[in-house]
C-alpha cells in the first residue's frame, strides 16, 4: 500500500492503495464516483473513459500510480449540472438506450472535441473507435457529436 494524492475533479483526494491498483477501482470504491463503468475490464470497451491532463483513457488499465500528477476528470466533472456541450447534445439527439456505456461515449466525445472543435466524420468514428454501444446507437453518437461541435461554435 502507497499513498497517493490525485487531483481528480479539481479536488484534492487522497487514496491508500497499490500503485498497481487501476483508477477504475480508485474512482468507484475510495472516492465513490461510480458515473465511471465497468465494462470489460482490458481496455476494449469504453465505458470506463475518463480524461488524463484532458486525454481520453481506459481507467480500467490505467493504474494510481500512473494518474498521480495528472488532472483526472471522470464523467462527474464534466460540468456541475450537466450541461456541457456534448451532454446537451447526447440529450437532444436522445442517444442513450440501456444508458451503460455512455459516460465513456460522454468522455470520448468531449476529449476529441476538446482538441478538434469541429471534426469531420472520419474523425469522429476515429475518435469513438473503441466504445462499443451494445444497443447500437451509433448514427445517434455521432450525430450527437456533431450537433455538439455546432451548437459549441455558434
Amino acid at each position: 500500500m502507497a499513498t497517493f494524492n490525485l487531483q481528480i475533479n479539481g479536488k484534492n483526494q487522497q487514496v491508500d492503495v497499490a500503485p498497481d491498483t487501476p483508477m477504475l477501482w480508485v474512482l468507484r470504491d475510495h472516492i465513490k464516483l461510480v458515473g465511471t463503468k465497468y465494462g470489460c475490464g482490458v481496455s476494449m470497451c469504453g465505458a470506463c473513459t475518463i480524461h488524463l491532463d484532458g486525454e481520453a483513457v481506459r481507467s480500467c488499465q490505467t493504474t494510481v500510480s500512473a494518474a498521480e500528477g495528472k488532472s483526472i476528470t471522470t464523467i462527474e466533472g464534466l460540468s456541475e449540472k450537466g450541461d456541457h456541450p456534448v451532454q446537451k447534445a447526447w440529450l437532444e439527439m436522445d442517444v442513450a438506450q440501456c444508458g451503460y456505456c455512455q459516460a465513456g461515449q460522454i468522455m470520448s466525445a468531449a476529449a476529441l472535441l476538446e482538441r478538434n472543435p469541429n471534426p469531420s466524420d472520419q474523425e469522429i468514428e476515429t475518435a469513438m473507435n473503441g466504445n462499443i454501444c451494445r444497443c447500437g446507437t451509433y448514427t445517434r453518437i455521432k450525430q450527437a457529436v456533431k450537433t455538439a461541435a455546432a451548437n459549441s461554435q455558434s
